[in-house]
């Protein structure tokens, strides 16, 4: 949770060739506060309100989208003990949006782009913590 817990953790974890320009940190914690942030694709910029929170369980925090691309987007990081040592665990429940936006959230936050990414961000994070 440390290494989430770093001021510079999201844009390290952002997938090239998408990269993350910080607009507001107000996070007080991992479960409190909110971020603002532009997800750069390519030339265009997606702006991003999140409001974290406390998690199911005490190992873990969320991220709720307040304003966005999305409908809705909730994601839930829990970090499991396991005998190696941690397993880290993304739920994530979303909806997309009608019309134009709705087709171009399904391109980059659905089925296999989702997938690669969040693969992506679990590579990042063992590497960094090796």
């Amino acid at each position: 949770m440390a290494f989430h817990a770093s001021p510079d953790t999201l844009k390290r974890l952002s997938m090239p060739p998408t990269f993350i320009q910080q607009l507001r940190d107000a996070r007080t914690s991992l479960t409190e506060g909110e971020i603002e942030f532009n997800l750069w694709v390519g030339p265009l910029p997606v702006r991003w309100l999140a409001r974290h929170e406390p998690g199911p369980i005490a190992t873990s925090f969320a991220d709720r989208m307040i304003q966005g691309p999305m409908a809705a987007w909730f994601h839930e990081h829990i970090f499991e003990p396991v005998p190696q040592g941690t397993r880290l665990v993304d739920r994530i429940t979303f909806e997309h949006r009608s019309g134009a936006m709705g087709i171009f959230t399904r391109l980059l936050f659905d089925g296999l782009p989702l997938r690669l990414l969040f693969a992506y961000r679990h590579w990042r994070t063992r590497r960094a913590l090796v």
